[in-house]
């Protein structure tokens, strides 16, 4: 196994900060040193040394669309945390459905990792709707910097066991068989979730209108506390008044200082 240099494990460290908020601490060397090897195998790299010289050189995107897949963490499932889905489906959407006046709804899954979560709010909103779902534009963004768990997501395949939690009537409605083990979600559920590449680190905002509701659940425990703040600021900004935030149960806002306004564990408002 190739070795990391304390020197070569902080150029690493300090890129990945910069780019993508991901703040990877001492402890992390090992992750750091395992997750790479291959890539230094593959590419008959003799150091780390050599490999962020290919690292900042790369022009073609490869050698950054890999570090980011070999960094990030895509740990998820459907009703992850199911609170924050019962909250969003008894009391965000009966708010929005009566306060917005266009039609437009939109909801933000910041992290979506291989789809779980998005495709979770998509069935959410259907159901919510019913028949008068064909006249809204209902559609969830769901964003990752990881093009591999895009992918994933797209497919919309996923194990028998991992479609377990959800409701018997969910997987009969909006769920066809894909084959002896795995299913896949319905051409309607899929075609209301719009996927995108995008690095939340990114300071512009690309998107045109704010948003109602935003899931970036699980991320910013990731990120040290100037990160994490600069994050939540922007998010705050992209937000429409009366929006809902919803973080990780594991993580929280600093209510001193944030612009938010707390609801319940895991759930902030822009009032």
């Amino acid at each position: 196994m190739i070795t990391i240099t304390n020197q070569e494990f902080k150029q690493i460290a300090d890129f990945i900060k910069a780019h993508y908020g991901i703040y990877l601490k001492e402890e992390k060397r090992a992750l750091v040193t395992g997750r790479l090897q291959q890539v230094l195998v593959k590419r008959n790299m003799n150091s780390f040394t050599d490999y962020f010289d290919y690292l900042v050189n790369d022009r073609s995107g490869e050698a950054i669309t890999t570090l980011v897949d070999k960094m990030t963490t895509n740990h998820t499932f459907f009703m992850r945390e199911a609170a924050h889905f019962h909250f969003f489906r008894d009391q965000v959407l009966p708010f929005w459905i009566h306060a917005i006046k266009d039609r437009d709804l939109r909801v933000w899954s910041a992290a979506c990792s291989s789809g779980e979560e998005p495709y979770t709010l998509a069935m959410i909103i259907d159901e919510f709707l019913g028949k008068e779902q064909a006249s809204w534009d209902s559609k969830v963004l769901a964003t990752d910097i990881s093009n591999a768990v895009l992918d994933v997501a797209k497919d919309g395949v996923y194990s028998n066991e991992k479609i377990e939690p959800l409701p018997n009537h969910w997987k009969i409605q909006y769920f066809n068989r894909h084959d002896a083990d795995h299913s896949v979600l319905n051409n309607r559920i899929r075609n209301q979730v719009i996927y995108r590449k995008y690095n939340l680190m990114d300071k512009s905002i690309p998107f045109k209108k704010k948003f109602h509701a935003i899931f970036c659940r699980n991320v910013m425990i990731y990120f040290d506390n100037e990160t994490k703040t600069e994050l939540i600021d922007r998010l705050y900004d992209m937000m429409e008044y009366g929006g809902y935030l919803f973080v990780g149960q594991s993580e929280s806002l600093n209510r001193d200082t944030t612009r938010f306004k707390y609801v319940m564990p895991a759930v902030y408002r822009k009032l």
